[in-house]
């Protein structure tokens, strides 16, 4: 066996592990820099993925209302044109929107043209509803590509945004399981503080099951503001689009 052929075909098995990782991991900034956790352990970023959903989101608007909590919510663009009221609604109570592309496409599967195509028709949803683009979006699945930067930029938005603490509240589950999932938000043992995925929708359809998430947070919310904790959007925890 030629040993060059092993060293080449380690070699191009590293780089793909290498790629993969810089696609997926949200601590990676291989493909350009991401905004991932607040600039204090006392802020925590709730975010809200695959929405708006008319059979969820109200009820976490009226919740996040009661504890004085500012959130943001990376929205479908497709759903926004079937919610346009719902999305301004949301806007108007104080929350950030951002863009979680037109079909919840996975970008790192994307030509350019596609991923332009996702990022554009968002944004333009989104503006048709409120009066202006979102600065900031999140990838589908937290997937990646080399080509998502530029695009972004060229989309007008500030910042790519991944997380420091995902909940895995995608699937209607007790709640039980997720209440005990948030436990480690906010720890103080840490110099930055949280930004959280949570789900208010499904990226498969509108109005989607996630009684699940608005319990977690009825449980988590008064404590997490009696322990002294301020609830920030993305454009207040990051201070600058390339991020912390």
């Amino acid at each position: 066996m030629n040993p060059w052929s092993i060293f080449a075909s380690a070699g191009a098995a590293a780089a793909a592990g290498i790629a993969a990782w810089g696609a997926v991991a949200p601590s990676s900034e291989l493909y350009g820099p991401t905004v991932r956790h607040t600039i204090s352990p006392k802020k925590i970023a709730l975010t809200f993925d695959d929405g708006p959903n008319p059979a969820v989101t109200p009820q976490l608007l009226d919740l996040l209302d009661r504890y004085s909590a500012r959130a943001t919510f990376f929205l479908i663009g497709k759903f926004v044109r079937e919610c346009p009221g719902l999305v301004r609604e949301m806007s108007a109570r104080g929350h950030l929107l951002g863009n979680h592309t037109e079909t919840h496409a996975n970008l790192f599967l994307q030509s350019r043209v596609g991923i332009r195509s996702e990022l554009e028709r968002c944004q333009a949803a989104i503006a048709a509803a409120t009066g202006g683009p979102p600065r900031w979006m999140r990838p589908p699945y937290g997937y990646r590509s080399p080509l998502l930067g530029g695009e972004a930029r060229r989309a007008g938005i500030a910042g790519v945004v991944m997380w420091s603490k995902i909940c895995w509240d995608w699937k209607p589950q007790p709640p039980q399981r997720l209440i005990e999932r948030l436990a480690s938000v906010a720890r103080a043992d840490r110099p930055h503080g949280d930004i959280v995925v949570l789900h208010d929708g499904d990226h498969r359809a509108l109005g989607g099951d996630r009684q699940h998430v608005v319990a977690a947070l009825e449980h988590w919310l008064p404590r997490w503001r009696d322990a002294g904790n301020e609830f920030v959007t993305i454009e207040s925890a990051a201070g600058s689009p390339a991020g912390l």
